[in-house]
């Protein structure tokens, strides 16, 4: 989501509510699983974006990205981002090409619970460079779940998970962005609290303590060269200012009392402690 100044006024979730969003979380785990199968050279994004759809709507969930307002309501049910993209990328005509570095994200709601995940998928064989943004990138949300875990247990704050996030990826010699953030979810798709995935003064003002009953996305986008962006003439389309590739990984994550419930992961019950 986009960065905003907004005040968090948080709301806890019990672990029946988490249970609740793991049912949705399966399903946006099910949709990148059939995306990962179907990205492939020669493959169009809006056949990926159908086949989300699709999978949403026949298990009786409302996919959380069609119509969500802006200056022009969003189309698609998933967000594809490609290579200098990255993130809100327009499902289109666009044919996937050997090489390209392809991120979806998507959500949705089922009985009235949300949960959201992207992944980072490389299209074939990709550039050495492209494949270690995409190592690195999934190096950063594994280093943020564990890192929640470790505060969870002496209610540390956030902004100390954000700052080793930030750390990692700039040793890699990477940058992250920072005009987009992660964010609470729960009955809606964006809720407080702004889950930065950096650290800055703004970080610490708004800063939050890890405790049960936080439900967080948790979202790093890191880019290969500068972290500065800019939207597209569509009013959607992040890219990076000076074109070179980026990555994006997240997972909805449920805190508890004995760990860190990872609501989207493709493996049953992943609680990480």
């Amino acid at each position: 989501m986009v960065k905003s100044g907004k005040p968090n006024q948080i709301s806890l979730k019990s672990h029946a509510q988490m249970a609740l969003m793991r049912r949705s979380g399966k399903l946006v785990s099910e949709a990148l699983a059939i995306c990962r199968a179907m990205a492939v050279p020669g493959t169009s994004l809006i056949n990926l974006d159908s086949a989300v759809e699709q999978h949403f709507v026949s298990h009786g969930a409302v996919p959380l990205f069609k119509g969500y307002p802006g200056k022009v309501p969003y189309p698609g049910s998933t967000c594809l981002s490609v290579n200098e993209q990255v993130v809100h990328g327009l499902p289109g005509p666009r044919v996937l090409q050997e090489g390209d570095l392809l991120k979806i994200d998507t959500a949705c709601r089922l009985d009235g619970w949300c949960a959201d995940a992207a992944v980072t998928i490389p299209v074939g064989a990709v550039s050495s460079g492209k494949e270690r943004l995409c190592r690195v990138t999934e190096e950063v949300l594994q280093l943020a779940i564990k890192e929640l875990a470790a505060g969870l247990k002496r209610r540390g704050l956030w902004s100390e998970v954000a700052r080793k996030m930030q750390l990692h990826a700039e040793a890699s010699g990477f940058r992250m962005v920072t005009q987009y953030v992660g964010h609470g979810i729960g009955e809606s798709m964006h809720e407080p609290p702004q889950v930065p995935n950096y650290y800055d003064r703004e970080t610490v003002d708004h800063d939050f303590r890890l405790v049960p009953g936080l439900v967080l996305a948790v979202e790093p986008m890191v880019n290969m060269g500068v972290a500065q962006t800019k939207v597209l003439r569509d009013h959607w389309t992040v890219v990076t200012r000076d074109g070179l590739p980026s990555a994006h990984v997240e997972h909805t994550l449920g805190l508890m009392a004995d760990g860190v419930w990872v609501i989207t992961s493709d493996r049953d019950d992943e609680i990480v402690t």
